[in-house]
This record gives C-alpha cells, structure tokens and sequence, in this order.
C-alpha cells in the first residue's frame, strides 16, 4: 500500500500523484478507430473535446492519430502528425498533461518538442529509436504488451529445432478433440510471460537513463490476447501491481468487456468499463485510460469518498468589495465549512488590499485553510455554489474583474494538480497575488517556502499584485 498510496509518476514538467486513481481520457483523431472513429477527427473537434474531458475529470489526454483496432490500414508519420501535431501543440499549451499514442519514434519526438509529456507506445518500446527518442527527454513512458510483440518460447524452441540439418522438427499431428475441463486457461503461463515482457522491456528503458517513476505498464487487453486471457489477466492485476510500477488499466469498451456482459455496441460497454475500473483500484492499479470520462469520474468520485479516507489540504482565498465585506467573507466561511466531507481548519485575519486585475475598488480578502475529501473539481462547483448563495452577480464583459459580494478562488489542493478551462490548480496566478501570500502567513510559518516547494513560482513583494494595505482584524466566522 504503501508505493500506491504515495508513488508519483514523472511526466516531463509535471509530477502526477498516485495518492488517488488518475483518469487518462482517450482523444483519438482518426477516421476508424472501433468505438469512436471520426467523431474528432476535425482539429478544432479534437481541441475542444480534449478540453471537455479536462472539465470531465480527465487528468490526462491521451492523443492518438493511428487507429489500432483489428484490421485497421497504417498511418505513416506524416499523415499520423498531420492529424495530432496541432492538437498535442494547443493541448499542451492550455496546461494539460498531453500523453501521444504511437508507436513511431519520429512522431513521439515531434509530439514531444511540441509539449507532449507521456508516450504511450503499443508496441512496447520494442523499437531501439523509440528508446533513444525517449531516453533523450524526461517524458512518461508506458510499455504496453501486445503479443504480437511479445517472445513466444515455444515458436522458438520449434525454429532452432528445424534449423539443425540433422534434426528435423517433428510434423505437428492432429490432436483429437477433448472437452475443455475449466473455464480459464492457466493463470501461471500467461502471467509470466506478460510480467516477463513488461520487466524486459521496463529494464531496457532504465538501462538507457529512464528513471524508474517515469515508467509506467499495460498488459494491452485486446491486443492479440483472448477474451479468456484478457480476464485472466485482469484477474491478476495484483501480480502486475506487485512490479512496482506504475499501472494502467485500459479496457475502455474492449471487446472481451463486451463478450463478458453481452454488450454488442462497444459505445454501450461503459458501464461494464466502470465496474472493471473500480476492482482494478482494489488491485493497485492508479491510471485507467477511458472513453467516457464524465461517468468515470463519477464512479471513481463516489467510490474513492466511501472506500478511503483521503482528506487533503487546501486553501481558498476569500475577497469581497461590496456592502458589508467582513460578513460577506464570515458567511462565506461557515458554508464552505457545511460542504460534505469539508471542513475549514483555520482562517487568517482579513486584510484591506489594492485593486487588481480591473476591479475598481479596494477588497478585503482572508485565505481559508481547508481539509476536503472531494476531488477537487466537485469542491469547486461546491464553491460556485456558495457564491451564488451570497447573491455573487457577473455582470456581462466585466468577467473575473467586477464587484463581487464575495469571491471563492480554490487556489492550492495537496497532491493535485489540474488544467481546464473550469479549474486550475495550482492557481495560475498564486505566486503573484499579495492579498493572498499575506495572509496565509496567518496559517503557516513560510508560504513562500511551501508553495516553491510545490513548484509553485513566488514574486518577490515587490512585484505583486493587490497588495497589503492594512489589517482589518479577525474574522468572526463560527
């Protein structure tokens, strides 16, 4: 428990946490990929879908430009980056951990000067470029096993065996049929030769340079395996756990999901997709890639609140300028301390600061110190809800910077960070903002310490934004 508990998996610039399951939602810009072919095929599509699923809960988008399905044609680099160079470019811009699904070493290098930050590659970094282009950058890496890259003894065995001039391999005979007398294959052949490709090909990374929390394994469900080994596998999911590395499931609409509950459309095996999902967290598994990212999220939500007990850190900064500040700021403590599985753990004195960002008018702001069990995009609509409570108005074109009776900005959650056009975390403009590092001086001894710690980079006073200029004392708030 302990490495899935507290283990990171190393993206480039960004440091994802395993405290929680992480969802890799699945952005495949193709004409015929088996479920979704086509619906993003569009750059424009692609873009904004990738962004929805960021709103959705996707923690990662995964960008595929080469469908892998079952006799579908192969798509050379040039076509493969014509179809996902724009959108890996702008995806990555908006912040968003951007994983590229190929098994081309000149498209992986592409996509990762443009801002990629995980390859995902099906072919199981079988390709020494593959490993060279990785083994050059500080990306994530995922090892997928597809049998057809997968050794098999027993064809070897059979090759040297016919290559010696003097023993000639024996004719294969007709074996006559028997009843099968178990439901599943043999766990143990299978497993050990899945463990046995993920360890090989994991220890080839790490021989070229790749740091062991870059590495991250898939057993490739689908791919060149049965429907009867697909569940075996799952099966043992503990096993692959046990390698200690970092462990996808992506059973996203397969179709052994459908041949295990009679689902025929693959877009209508979601709900089995989920069911999967919630016993590979049981068994340690922590990144899940998925098509249906909003019903994931949910199922994953809901689980994770009644099965585990997760309560984070976090801060919100509070800021009112209209009417009777104080007491917009202490209402708004005691609801965000109502939310469920929410509490507020401190608040710092309140504090008259400069306008900023076009506001027109002095605010009073205080930071709040919370602990949440909730993701952290649940507590943000929990927040919006708040405001709307206080009578919060947006007036039309003065978005972000007019009068407000009072202003949640969720600006710090421990272990979590996000892009999306709803929430980001860290906040963007943390570092800068003085009516906000201020007070949390109120709740820590050096925040300028903590948040740098966190990677997040802090102005000297001197050049930030709505700056300090007087206290106006505690807030009674309980």
């Amino acid at each position: 428990m302990l490495r899935s508990d507290y283990s990171t998996w190393r993206c480039g610039q960004h440091e994802l946490s395993l405290s929680r399951p992480r969802i890799m939602g699945i952005l495949n810009v193709t004409p015929d990929s088996f479920s979704d072919g086509g619906e993003n095929l569009d750059t424009d599509a692609a873009i904004a879908r990738g962004l929805q699923m960021l709103d959705e809960g996707a923690d990662i988008i995964d960008v595929g430009g080469e469908s892998t399905r079952p006799g579908a044609e192969p798509v050379d680099v040039e076509e493969e980056l014509d179809r996902i160079g724009v959108v890996v470019q702008k995806l990555a811009e908006a912040g968003a951990i951007v994983s590229v699904d190929t098994r081309h070493a000149e498209t992986a290098g592409v996509c990762l000067s443009l801002g990629a930050s995980i390859i995902n590659d099906v072919s199981g970094f079988t390709d020494p470029q593959m490993v060279a282009v990785v083994s050059e950058s500080d990306c994530g890496c995922v090892i997928m096993c597809d049998n057809e890259f997968r050794g098999n003894e027993s064809r070897k065995s059979v090759v040297l065996e016919s290559s010696n001039p003097r023993r000639r391999a024996p004719e294969p005979r007709q074996l006559p049929a028997v009843r099968r007398r178990f439901t599943l294959p043999e766990e143990a052949p299978i497993m050990r030769s899945i463990m046995g490709f993920l360890g090989d090909q994991a220890r080839t990374l790490q021989r070229s340079g790749i740091a062991h929390d870059r590495i991250c394994i898939d057993p490739g469900p689908g791919f060149n395996k049965t429907t009867d080994e697909d569940v075996v596998i799952q099966r043992a999911m503990r096993k692959l756990d046990s390698m200690g590395y970092v462990l996808m499931q992506a059973v996203s609409r397969k179709r052994f999901v459908g041949a295990t509950t009679g689902v025929i459309e693959p877009a209508d095996r979601d709900a089995a997709t989920v069911g999967l999902t919630i016993a590979a967290i049981e068994a340690g598994a922590r990144v899940f890639r998925v098509h249906d990212v909003a019903g994931t999220a949910q199922a994953i939500n809901a689980y994770w609140a009644v099965a585990k007990k997760d309560p984070r850190q976090g801060f919100i900064s509070l800021g009112s300028n209209v009417g009777d500040r104080m007491g917009y700021m202490a209402r708004a403590c005691a609801l965000i301390n109502e939310i469920p599985l929410t509490c507020v753990v401190n608040v710092s004195h309140a504090y008259e600061t400069e306008p900023a960002y076009g506001i027109a008018t002095p605010v009073a702001n205080c930071v709040a110190e919370i602990r949440t069990e909730l993701h952290p995009l649940v507590l943000m609509d929990k927040l919006l809800d708040v405001e709307n409570k206080l009578d919060r108005v947006r007036p039309s074109g003065q978005e972000g910077h007019g009068p407000r009776t009072i202003d949640c900005d969720l600006v710090w959650i421990e272990d979590e960070q996000h892009a999306g056009p709803k929430l980001t975390l860290p906040h963007p403009r943390l570092g800068e903002r003085d009516y906000v590092l201020v007070p949390m001086e109120d709740l820590m001894h050096d925040p300028v310490r903590f948040l740098s710690h966190d990677g997040v980079r802090v102005l000297p006073p001197e050049r930030r934004v709505g700056h300090v200029t007087a206290e106006l004392g505690v807030l009674e708030w309980e």
